[in-house]
């Protein structure tokens, strides 16, 4: 039936467009309530929708980068450890060593060495136990940490080294090396380097893990404030919107009465009859 074939009262069509443009504005108002945004599509802010996708976008880049980075700090934190348990094998061995030069019994020196070698097997066997996820630093391992948005953005190489006993220069002994006092005394250098070797390595190690560790901090807090912004300008004010969303439900509510009674005055006209 066409517009035309039906002929309203001016009060009747003013109440019915009131009506309809109600009812949008409560469909509009509880999609807000229930998503919890003002800006759900770029129809209903095209400059706030994108510059909100775009701040996302950029926050789940590096949400991407953190998993990285933990597992780097991981790989770092197993080295350290290594490093330690390397180091108490080395002042071991070292007392081990004093201990020899105490005595001049053949027989107890002997024995010395032989301690002395078992220390130094578990010194190369613990630097290889030191990896994490196949990357070991204490056996030459590297890893490229990233940290920006983009492939190779903003990177740091972590490289390792050799921390067995023979990447420290620890030589190996035999039940007649130590005969002599010079013997033990060289070895007693090779652990005196080793131990400083180990510092100088421990302290790279360290250094890179400062900067994985603050540049998780640094994520952490570039995600919370992309996350902000995207909510500042998508999120609704739930308080307002309840409150429109009554004023809404209020003004539907006249609107209908406010028909009826346009449509008794239509009405009345039979009363004539």
């Amino acid at each position: 039936m066409a517009l035309s074939d039906i002929s309203l009262t001016a009060g009747m069509r003013n109440n019915l467009l009131s009506l309809s443009q109600t009812s949008k504005g409560i469909t509009t108002t509880q999609n807000r309530l229930s998503t919890g945004k003002k800006v759900n599509t770029p129809l209903d802010n095209p400059t706030n929708y994108f510059a909100a996708q775009n701040a996302v976008a950029r926050a789940n880049d590096l949400d991407t980068r953190k998993d990285g980075m933990s597992e780097a700090v991981q790989m770092l934190s197993a080295a350290t450890a290594g490093i330690k348990g390397i180091t108490s094998l080395i002042q071991s061995a070292q007392g081990v060593a004093a201990a020899a030069l105490g005595t001049a019994d053949t027989v107890e020196r002997s024995a010395y060495s032989a301690t002395y070698s078992t220390l130094l097997s578990q010194i190369s066997q613990l630097a290889s136990d030191s990896g994490y996820k196949g990357t070991n630093f204490l056996t030459n391992g590297s890893q490229t940490v990233e940290f920006g948005q983009r492939t190779n953005a903003a990177t740091l190489q972590v490289t390792g080294f050799d921390a067995t006993s023979s990447g420290l220069s620890l030589g190996t002994v035999s039940s007649t090396d130590w005969t002599s006092t010079a013997q033990i005394s060289t070895a007693s250098g090779q652990l005196e380097s080793a131990l400083s070797t180990l510092r100088t390595q421990s302290a790279a190690l360290s250094s890179n893990l400062s900067v994985v560790t603050t540049r998780q901090d640094f994520t952490d807090s570039m995600i919370s404030t992309l996350t902000t912004g995207a909510d500042n300008l998508t999120l609704a004010d739930m308080n307002q919107e309840g409150a429109n969303m009554l004023m809404l439900q209020t003004r539907q509510n006249l609107g209908i009465s406010s028909l009826s009674m346009a449509s008794q005055a239509a009405q009345a006209v039979l009363r004539l009859f």
